[in-house]
């Protein structure tokens, strides 16, 4: 018996059936291209610390699964994994790519008489042939440059510098009376679903 033939069916009416759509509205077209040259690397982890920090906690404190005690010290440590995680991730982008920015200078702007390791950290990482007066294609070559040395480096603050501000924040979260208050009341099940879930 063939059981790809049906899943294919279905994939082929599944995609057949969803809408096609053209984006054609002038400030539509404006923002994303906006948002395309405009956030960079940096901005755009802060964006998602953002969304993280308003959707993950609530997530933690709605688990019928756990105590309320487990999920305070659960949210507690979400909230702090992500503020430490967000605030890391967008210094070192931002200092990458700055720091590309200093190493990929237009050769003819250094000047003749700086000395030669000078002119090889202005230099050191500007691509061949690449046209300065496009500054969209300078400052996308740079973002991206940037942002893929912070990945590199990034693998190695996630436990140097992330794990052991998560577990300070986490901590600090827990023990300050008013944070734990706060985190206690967020967490609170109701009453009605207590008891519903023991019946």
């Amino acid at each position: 018996m063939n059981f790809i033939a049906p899943i294919k069916t279905s994939f082929k009416s599944f995609y057949n059936g969803l809408p096609s759509c053209v984006v054609n509205k002038g400030k539509t077209l404006d923002a994303v291209e906006y948002i395309g040259r405009k956030w960079t690397s940096p901005q755009q982890r802060v964006a998602m610390g953002a969304t993280a920090i308003f959707t993950q906690p609530f997530i933690d404190a709605k688990n019928k699964h756990v105590d309320d005690d487990t999920k305070r010290v659960s949210v507690a440590k979400t909230i702090s994994k992500i503020i430490v995680g967000t605030a890391t991730g967008f210094a070192i982008r931002a200092l990458c790519i700055k720091g590309i920015k200093s190493c990929s200078n237009p050769i003819k702007s250094i000047p003749k008489d700086a000395k030669p390791i000078v002119k090889k950290f202005k230099t050191f990482l500007t691509p061949e042939n690449m046209n300065f007066k496009n500054e969209d294609a300078v400052a996308q070559y740079r973002n991206t440059m940037g942002t893929i040395i912070s990945l590199f480096i990034m693998l190695f603050t996630n436990f140097a510098i992330d794990a052991p501000l998560t577990n300070k924040a986490t901590n600090f979260l827990i023990g300050n009376t008013k944070t734990n208050a706060m985190l206690a009341k967020f967490v609170k099940s109701d009453d009605k679903t207590k008891k519903g879930d023991n019946e």
